[in-house]
């Protein structure tokens, strides 16, 4: 009987959330770690730090080609898929008048419409115990003025991340939102019009990792991090959205122009 590899797909592999949890698959059981990021120098300092076990594989997932070519190299070499991390994605903060329509297409590309297209090509290759972790964001509790775009493509991470959980329930593959609120990253912005930015409840990208695998592995459907953010997930239920719209636009008042 042969038997098949075991391998964890990991999007947006090359830095911050991703890079942590392509660290923390070099422990699990699997054979490849299949790394995916558009940044082919960072992929290779990765497979340098980590080993032979990442396979470097430079996609620009805004691009719907580079999910099909997924899909052929999963076709080719019938691995099992042990894990799916989608935590490639695009923010930017800005009024709705300072997006392109490209700058639109590529958010909605890379933050929604990749992640559902790697679950759908990947869940043939799953097992009984592979799991399903879906970068989402605490941003999805709430629509967020000037943060609009990003806000509203992480509600959908999460909606369909929990609806995809209970439909693979009979399969027991788990399917986990992983909602972080402020994770210290080279992507946050350190300044916003000559402004320095202050993060409550700023959390480690390591932290949020290790919090979403342990969640993931008892079968959660949804990873909140730290105590703020738990907090800030009961806020915005108990608080009608008017309110907390307008509590954020005072927090970021003095960064607008």
């Amino acid at each position: 009987m042969e038997v098949k590899k075991r391998i964890a797909i990991i999007t947006g592999a090359s830095g911050g959330i991703g890079r942590e949890f392509t660290r923390l698959m070099v422990r699990e059981n699997v054979d490849e770690i299949w790394a995916i990021a558009r940044n082919q120098t960072k992929l290779v300092a990765l497979k340098k730090e980590l080993g032979d076990r990442i396979i470097a594989i430079s996609k620009d997932l805004s691009d719907p080609e580079a999910a099909r070519s997924i899909e052929n190299m999963l076709i080719e070499e019938k691995p099992v898929v042990a894990y799916l991390i989608n935590n490639a994605g695009v923010a930017r903060m800005g009024s709705y008048s300072e997006f392109t329509t490209k700058e639109i297409e590529e958010i909605i590309s890379v933050n929604c419409s990749a992640v559902a297209t790697l679950c759908a090509v990947c869940i043939p290759f799953m097992q009984a115990g592979s799991r399903i972790l879906n970068i989402s964001s605490a941003s999805s509790f709430q629509p967020l003025p000037y943060l609009n775009l990003y806000a509203a493509s992480k509600a959908f991470v999460r909606s369909y991340s929990r609806a995809l959980h209970a439909e693979l329930k009979s399969k027991k593959i788990t399917v986990t939102a992983v909602c972080p609120g402020w994770v210290d990253t080279e992507l946050l912005w350190k300044k916003i019009n000559g402004k320095k930015v202050s993060y409550p409840g700023l959390v480690s990208a390591g932290k949020v990792a290790k919090k979403a695998l342990k969640d993931a592995k008892r079968g959660k459907d949804m990873s909140v991090c730290s105590l703020y953010v738990k907090n800030e997930h009961v806020f915005t239920k108990l608080m009608p959205q008017k309110i907390s719209m307008a509590i954020w636009l005072w927090g970021i008042r003095k960064y607008k122009n």
